[in-house]
């Protein structure tokens, strides 16, 4: 099964990008799903047609899904959402108030993920294409199942047992509920469940494909959004340059912007070496329905499969060496200067800009020294050696 996610700045055009990639390839005769994990949908306006929450039949082999994603939330936020609400309630919170302050922001774009998970083990997919937020709201969806895995192995196990063995005098004493083994179980199956979706995206046939048009503010968040979905371990397997102004029979008006746009396109290019960068012209209308999709599709990736599997090894690798061991960790765009490096026990802390993660060693690195970093060719290389033995008088 493919998984390919679009993504890029708000009105660059990343859904009609997803909805004809996901047209080309039922054509090809792939039984092809294309979901909205959006809170602003509009999968049903790119094909013109009625779109709802489950999966609906828009031509051959072609379904088109808007996540529920309030639905979604209500599924697997309901047991821990109803806790925090008997919290607020005995603190004396206006129920209407309480209701907003038990929802996090976000988190229905990121249960809408879960969809996701459901369709991925179905197995009645060839290939799943997701029409993600833009590019801020996706960061950070793609950041917090690794991050939430970090709270679930170094502080939820203790944090449960601490509860569990004090909930009759902790209740007493503070006259708050605590929270009960339900309230435990779903903030469980709500990691594992988003630990598959990472996992999954995360997988040798998932990939991420950024969506811009030539303009240098686009393109400097396409270079940002690169960088860290790299940080975070997600494959970049092209570039769609969407709204290119074709240059024959230019007036003078349109000339100025063709000759704008190639000067971007150059930096497009230099900004994304190695990667394919797929080009979309400026169209006379806007392109709705399946046909339309398909054939601005056909026109975008040419020649090339627009369904072929990442190549490479992916943003994160490490190699043996005779003396430990290297880590590799890819970070396009990024100086020595751009990172913070810290280690924490078995975790190794990785800083770019705002954004950071948390990555747990294997076990293989974890009894291993940091003996030096470096940023070398857009990837970050850490390396590792074995902890010098003590000498015999003083381990005696």
């Amino acid at each position: 099964m493919r998984i390919l996610l679009f993504t890029g700045k708000g009105g660059v055009g990343k859904s009609t990008v997803a909805a004809g990639t996901a047209a080309l390839s039922a054509a090809g005769g792939h039984r092809t799903l294309v979901l909205s994990t959006d809170a602003a949908h509009s999968l049903a306006d790119a094909y013109g047609v009625a779109v709802g929450a489950e999966p609906t039949e828009v031509a051959e082999r072609l379904f088109v899904q808007q996540v529920d994603a309030q639905l979604r939330f209500q599924q697997s936020w309901a047991e821990i959402q109803g806790y925090l609400l008997s919290v607020l309630d005995v603190a004396g919170v206006d129920p209407v108030a309480a209701e907003e302050l038990t929802v996090i922001p976000g988190a229905e774009e990121v249960l809408a993920l879960l969809e996701l998970r459901l369709h991925a083990r179905s197995g009645a997919w060839d290939v799943i294409v997701v029409d993600c937020a833009p590019t801020a709201e996706t960061l950070r969806l793609l950041a917090l199942p690794e991050a939430l895995g970090w709270y679930m192995q170094r502080v939820f196990p203790a944090e449960r047992r601490i509860v569990k063995a004090l909930r009759p005098v902790l209740n007493r004493a503070a006259g708050v509920p605590m929270p009960g083994d339900r309230v435990f179980d779903a903030v469980e199956r709500l990691h594992a469940e988003l630990d598959e979706v990472r996992q999954l995206l995360s997988g040798p046939e998932a990939s991420v494909r950024l969506v811009l048009t030539p303009e240098s503010i686009v393109l400097a968040e396409a270079r940002r959004s690169y960088t860290t979905l790299s940080l975070y371990g997600y494959r970049v397997d092209g570039v769609v340059a969407n709204r290119v102004f074709p240059a024959e029979d230019a007036d003078d008006w349109r000339a100025g912007w063709v000759l704008a746009q190639d000067d971007v396109l150059v930096q497009v290019e230099q900004s994304f070496d190695g990667l394919p960068i797929w080009r979309s012209v400026y169209r006379p209308r806007e392109p709705v329905g399946v046909a339309a999709l398909t054939d601005l599709a056909r026109e975008v990736y040419g020649d090339s499969d627009p369904l072929a599997p990442p190549a490479g090894d992916g943003p994160f690798r490490i190699r043996r060496t005779s003396s430990g061991a290297v880590l590799h960790l890819a970070l396009p765009h990024v100086t020595r200067a751009d990172v913070d490096l810290a280690r924490n026990g078995d975790d190794l802390v990785v800083t770019v800009g705002s954004y950071r993660r948390v990555l747990t060693l294997p076990s293989s690195l974890a009894r291993l020294q940091v003996a030096g970093a470096r940023v070398e060719a857009g990837e970050l290389q850490v390396r590792f050696r074995e902890v010098a033995a003590a000498p015999e008088k003083e381990r005696a």
